[in-house]
């Protein structure tokens, strides 16, 4: 039997990282790293967690043995998305999770996927999705003014990160079951003039003009009892190292996975320079590391 999220009291709630293969450089899209970082604040969170990584770096892909599927209690997906997205031959699979109460969390670009039954599977296990021809995923400095009372904002203040946030997402009819979590207003002049399937899209140009709050992180209740979530950052691997940006996204994997989640939020320790530089794919390149990064932008 594949998976089951409900848990022993006495037992950790075990929790899966599937990182995808390289991709963008050194500090970007760093999957590995970023999970291996996540996973391990999780299973030091003193909450019950237990995290692991699961990474094939000279297969990548969903090519794990069935077994890690075991008693889990959620599945966090980062990788490139697309049509290169490692859940697309797997939709049953996930299904299968679900259907037993697994919760599902997709980060960055591993929110992006293909219409049809992988973007089906999307809607059912998170409830949204980067659509080609509908979303876009500009750079900029997104501002989280206001924050919803929901569990996964305990303990997160208001901040304001640079990263590559994308917007405009596809979402449930009627958003049923939805929750938006961070939700900020994109520049007026972030959308080119020309289309184009990732960057400018007609749709979120229009949006943009009309000045539509945009939900760049959002959870989601499902029919089957299971959870899921989708958070749109995670392109700079340097993000990590805000608390409030980190916070939100370890309480969404917690909130998944069915534990409670502290009034405080998930506890972790703000990653030192050093630790942002373990397990990262390329070696290190101190000039893509931001020197803004301290900077007062991200200050609250």
């Amino acid at each position: 039997m594949i998976g089951c999220a409900k848990q022993e009291a006495s037992q950790p709630a075990k929790v899966l990282f599937v990182a995808g293969k390289m991709s963008h450089g050194y500090n970007s899209h760093e999957h590995n790293a970023g999970s291996v970082l996540l996973a391990k604040a999780l299973s030091e969170s003193g909450l019950g967690i237990e995290a692991e990584v699961y990474y094939n770096k000279d297969n990548p892909g969903w090519t794990m043995d069935e077994s890690l599927l075991e008693g889990l209690a959620a599945v966090v997906i980062y990788c490139d998305g697309g049509k290169k997205h490692l859940a697309n031959d797997h939709v049953g699979t996930i299904d299968a999770l679900t259907d037993k109460g697994v919760g599902v969390g997709c980060l960055h670009y591993g929110v992006e996927t293909v219409d049809g039954e992988p973007g089906d599977g999307f809607l059912r296990w998170m409830g949204g999705y980067f659509q080609l021809g509908k979303s876009v995923n500009p750079h900029w400095l997104a501002h989280f003014d206001k924050l919803p009372d929901h569990p996964v904002t305990n303990g997160v203040q208001p901040f304001h990160i640079q990263d590559e946030w994308y917007f405009n997402m596809r979402f449930r009819e009627n958003m049923e079951g939805v929750t938006p979590i961070l939700t900020a207003v994109p520049p007026i002049d972030i959308i080119p003039d020309k289309d184009h399937h990732h960057n400018a899209t007609p749709d979120a140009r229009a949006a943009v003009q009309r000045r539509d709050p945009q939900h760049l992180m959002w959870v989601s209740e499902n029919a089957n009892g299971s959870r899921g979530f989708g958070f749109t950052g995670g392109h700079f691997h340097d993000n990590w190292v805000d608390d409030d940006f980190r916070k939100v996204v370890l309480n969404a994997i917690a909130w998944i996975a069915h534990k409670d989640i502290p009034s405080d939020g998930v506890p972790s320790a703000t990653p030192t320079q050093e630790q942002l530089l373990l397990n990262q794919d390329y070696p290190a390149d101190m000039s893509k590391v931001r020197a803004d990064k301290y900077a007062d932008f991200r200050r609250k």
